[in-house]
């Protein structure tokens, strides 16, 4: 949260009591412990982590991600990344080639292996989420996703919709959607 948000004790009503926001707080907690579980187990025989997992998700879902968007979407440090992105290329997951126009852009592409294993990370998680969506019924869907977005930093927003948008990132290649 930023200085500018209100604190629980200042939302306008009908805000929940604390108690109740607590239990939400909880459940948050519990429902990613879970969507992360499964894909934690897989990553262990991979040597990898939840940070291998992120970076493998978006340049799989986002293929030719340039490295300084990569940096934007996860908020983290070039130390950070570059650490997680060496051992992905290493082991070829993730190839790295020069942007066509500007040869100093660095544009990360899924290798066959890394798509293999991007889907097979993802497969247990859009199970729960698909089963999380079918007990909201129809009209649950849009409040999840209200909800999900208004726990974003406003400021992030814009951001976060335009890559969770259907539509590719600028200067990324369409990917197919499947089902699950």
């Amino acid at each position: 949260m930023s200085e500018d948000d209100t604190s629980v004790e200042e939302l306008p009503e009908p805000a929940l009591p604390a108690s109740q926001l607590h239990a939400f707080a909880e459940l948050l907690f519990f429902a990613y412990r879970d969507f992360t579980g499964d894909p934690d187990i897989i990553l262990k025989d991979f040597g990898f982590g939840r940070a291998h997992h992120r970076v493998l998700h978006f340049v799989n879902r986002h293929s030719g991600l340039r490295v300084a968007d990569l940096l934007d979407i996860l908020n983290i440090t070039k130390q950070s990344l570059s650490r997680v992105l060496k051992q992905l290329i290493d082991q070829g997951y993730v190839t790295q080639k020069a942007g066509a126009s500007d040869r100093r852009e660095r544009l990360l592409y899924p290798t066959e292996r890394g798509k293999a294993l991007a889907a097979r990370l993802a497969a247990p998680q859009l199970i729960r989420l698909r089963g999380a969506l079918q007990a909201a019924g129809l009209e649950g869907e849009a409040a999840i996703r209200r909800f999900l977005e208004a726990m974003i930093n406003a400021e992030d927003r814009p951001k976060v919709s335009a890559i969770t948008n259907p539509t590719p990132l600028p200067g990324t290649h369409a990917d197919k959607d499947e089902t699950v």
